[in-house]
């Protein structure tokens, strides 16, 4: 009641937004648990998204290798019973549960992960996220493809025709062979490759060369059987690593590195097999159906391995953006978990203590950052853009946009990661940045270009771009503008270099600071700034081989020291969970990675936070 009370003085207009939410959804058989998963899921294909609305969902539908503890993030087993690792630690055994099953009933097999990490790996995928599988040895290689093969190599060459009597949407003939040679430039590529004693020509597109002998194909990789991974048998899979990399286990949990059923995806092909009625999973929920802008209603897996893990038989995973509907949601009792409130709740839920059974927040590895597109002028000069990092009050930005006790970020790397102290840009200095400024030719700001703020669409994030811009027009004399997209629109506008400086954030996908600095790499996937650093690659590179934590910290502070130098990111301030969970929740615990499995939930009757 004192919640209710206390919020309803600081924002009476938010009961209409609830009722106004409701109106507009059609009536259905209430979920057992019900959350907001702030937006719409970009794709329900686990090889296509990076971000939190998508994992929750897919994290549920679908299980990889292993899996975490929802409090202690341990890697438990997951589809795989057990396994052994090497002695070198590069080389993993799995052995498969045999009473696992898709939720087709078809049983899961070491065939399955085998073809889903190539398909992973395939160029032509286009996953962001494909660096995560490049542990394994010459996974790298075969993700790049033409760049990752030379003269002798094994390769395959896929053509552009299906196999007979394959699925429809089958993945094209694939001839193995070597390269004998690459000739012409990156447009005009031409493949010599020798097969059973006999030298062919092949060219990637529609059209080959028929004069000149050249055959048209789909793309030539290094051959996949020479990436790491093979199946011993249906039920025993191998994985052999480059280096040794002491959170494989972990990471295998991860969205990434999941199965997908191949007849489903063969038979519908991408994007129709994840729908609903195509979609075939192995975790302990399947999708009943998606009502797009509206929800993910999960059910109940029949078919999963562990029939009493999942206790909740229908989930509802709302797609709300507003801050002020979501927590009118949560504050009348119509969901169970919110993520986010206006920040104005947040303070005052902390300044008066109501509610402490449903909100208390705890810092995890996370970090909120603005990116900064170095391809374009005058964000290449690093003055500028240290101008830009230093010329901002981060107290000021946490204290009005926030609510809920974030921390001023001066590191890319989070706080909170044991034996690892992250390396500082340096304190807030107006003055420098400004000398800066001028110093790259842009005295008082004359002369500098309209720089313009991207965001996706969100309360906090517009709140935290409009202090920006007037932190930075007050302290550069520079002319800044914003512009929003919806989730979607925005991921394309970042992958394509469509922005000035853009809102970005970051949560570890294991706890480590590789999970941060290693996607800032030359050409990295999730880099998205353009930034490429020789010397910061070869400190990465290093930290992978290296089997001494010790040793493996100094390289990373090395790594960092120099992302911080040339600051290509602006980091704004390190993340609080401001999760809100009803007090009848079991199984919810806080931990750095602020991931919460729905299948590890519970409900029980209302009662004091104290006896949960």
């Amino acid at each position: 009641m004192q919640n209710r009370v206390v919020i309803s003085v600081v924002l009476l207009v938010l009961a209409l937004s609830a009722v106004a939410w409701a109106v507009l959804r059609v009536q259905l058989p209430p979920a057992d648990f019900t959350f907001v998963n702030e937006t719409e899921p970009k794709s329900l294909d686990w090889a296509l998204v990076t971000g939190l609305p998508e994992h929750r969902i897919i994290g549920s539908i679908f299980e990889g290798l292993t899996r975490l503890h929802p409090k202690t993030l341990a890697p438990l087993p997951g589809a795989a019973e057990s396994w052994e690792i090497s002695d070198d630690k590069k080389s993993y055994t799995f052995h498969l549960r045999k009473n696992a099953r898709w939720s087709n009933g078809k049983a899961v097999t070491a065939h399955d992960f085998i073809y889903s990490l190539r398909r992973f790996l395939d160029p032509s995928t286009a996953a962001e996220y494909a660096y995560q599988a490049w542990y394994l040895k010459n996974a790298r290689r075969y993700s790049v493809g033409a760049k990752g093969i030379s003269a002798g190599d094994p390769v395959e060459v896929e053509l552009n025709e299906r196999p007979k009597g394959s699925r429809p949407f089958a993945r094209g003939v694939v001839l193995r062979g070597k390269l004998i040679e690459k000739e012409g430039d990156d447009d005009h590529r031409v493949f010599i490759v020798e097969i059973e004693g006999r030298r062919h020509k092949y060219r990637s597109g529609d059209k080959g060369d028929l004069n000149q002998g050249i055959a048209p194909c789909k793309q030539v990789l290094l051959d996949f059987h020479e990436v790491g991974v093979r199946a011993i048998d249906d039920y025993t899979l191998e994985m052999r690593l480059a280096d040794p990399t002491p959170y494989w286990l972990e990471l295998l949990a991860y969205h990434a590195l999941l199965p997908v059923n191949r007849e489903c995806l063969e038979t519908y092909g991408s994007p129709a097999w994840t729908q609903a009625e195509h979609i075939v999973t192995n975790g302990p929920y399947r999708v009943a159906f998606r009502r797009i802008r509206d929800r993910v209603r999960l059910v109940r897996n029949n078919y999963y391995w562990d029939p009493e893990r999942p206790k909740l038989e229908v989930i509802d995973a709302l797609a709300i953006n507003s801050q002020v509907t979501v927590y009118n949601l949560f504050a009348t009792g119509k969901v169970d978990w919110i993520t986010d409130a206006p920040a104005l709740v947040l303070r005052e839920l902390i300044k008066t203590g109501a509610a402490k059974k449903e909100f208390n927040p705890q810092p995890y590895l996370g970090t909120y950052y603005y990116l900064l597109n170095t391809n374009r002028k005058p964000l290449d000069d690093v003055r500028v853009r240290r101008a830009l990092t230093l010329a901002l009050n981060r107290e000021e930005i946490t204290r009005t946009a926030t609510g809920s006790g974030e921390v001023p970020a001066h590191s890319l790397v989070p706080l909170g990661i044991p034996g690892y102290t992250p390396e500082r840009f340096g304190k807030e200095d107006v003055q420098e940045a400004q000398r800066l400024l001028a110093e790259a030719g842009y005295p008082n700001g004359r002369g500098f270009p309209k720089l313009e703020i991207l965001y996706n669409t969100h309360q906090a994030h517009q709140t935290i771009a409009q202090l920006v811009r007037k932190q930075w027009e007050k302290n550069l004399g520079i002319t800044v503008s914003t512009r929003n997209e919806e989730w979607g629109s925005y991921q394309t506008s970042i992958r394509k270099f469509v922005f000035d400086a853009a809102r970005r954030a970051w949560i570890a996908d294991y706890v480590d600071p590789n999970s941060h600095l290693d996607m800032m790499v030359t050409d990295g996937e999730n880099n998205n700034t353009g930034w490429s650093n020789a010397e910061y690659d070869k400190l990465i590179a290093a930290a992978r081989a290296e089997t001494d934590e010790a040793r493996r910290f100094t390289l990373f502070h090395q790594a960092e020291r120099i992302l911080m130098d040339e600051v290509p990111i602006v980091p704004i301030y390190y993340y609080v969970d401001k999760n809100q969970v009803r007090s009848s929740v079991r199984g919810f615990y806080r931990n750095p990675l602020d991931q919460h499995p729905l299948s590890e939930l519970s409900r029980a009757p209302e009662m004091p936070a104290d006896a949960r």
